[in-house]
């Protein structure tokens, strides 16, 4: 069984945990992708990646209000290309949150408790393509900046929205390259934001 980490909701008479998905999670993942999304992309993403070997060790992680799922984001392996040093990386996409429990304070739980777990884990560099008015809240900061490169390129408009949050002090500095993902995340049309 996943570990239980319980977090207080905005609505003090809920409690929110957070616990790793299992297999028998499938279903209520790919449907809180579907209905925060509104369509089957990053359902049927997150399926595939699920079951890429290129993207573990991955880390999914569900977020439940009342007992109800209500959340999930997805932690999946990455390397980078043309440093020498083998610093442990992840990309965490997607994040979804139904959209009743949007605006609440899930999508942030579920990323500290992600960005722990992969503390915990020995991960150095964590990466999102996402809202570079969002994700900056929880530590991130433009990627490209400090001389890491996408998977494919991010047009200079959307430049801020390719980003890395460095989990161990003084990674970024020591190691920079190409973000090379995992094969089911590597296809140009996952890149655009």
């Amino acid at each position: 069984m996943g570990k239980i980490l319980t977090r207080k909701a905005n609505n003090k008479r809920n409690k929110m945990q957070i616990r790793e998905a299992m297999e028998a999670d499938l279903n209520g993942v790919l449907l809180i992708e579907r209905l925060a999304f509104g369509y089957d992309k990053e359902a049927d993403l997150v399926r595939n990646l699920l079951y890429d070997s290129s993207a573990k060790p991955l880390y999914s992680l569900l977020a439940f209000n009342a007992g109800k799922a209500v959340g999930h984001i997805l932690f999946t392996s990455a390397r980078l290309e043309g440093t020498q040093n083998d610093a442990s990386i992840s990309l965490l996409a997607p994040l979804a949150v139904l959209p009743d429990f949007q605006k609440q304070g899930v999508g942030g739980k579920l990323i500290e408790s992600g960005l722990q777990h992969l503390t915990n884990a020995g991960v150095d560099l964590v990466f999102v393509l996402g809202h570079p008015g969002y994700y900056p809240r929880y530590g991130f900061k433009p990627a490209g900046a400090q001389g890491f490169e996408a998977p494919y390129p991010i047009p200079e408009e959307h430049a801020n929205a390719w980003m890395v949050q460095e989990l161990w002090q003084g990674v970024i500095g020591s190691v920079s390259g190409k973000v090379k993902c995992a094969d089911m995340l590597n296809k140009p049309e996952h890149w655009r934001e």
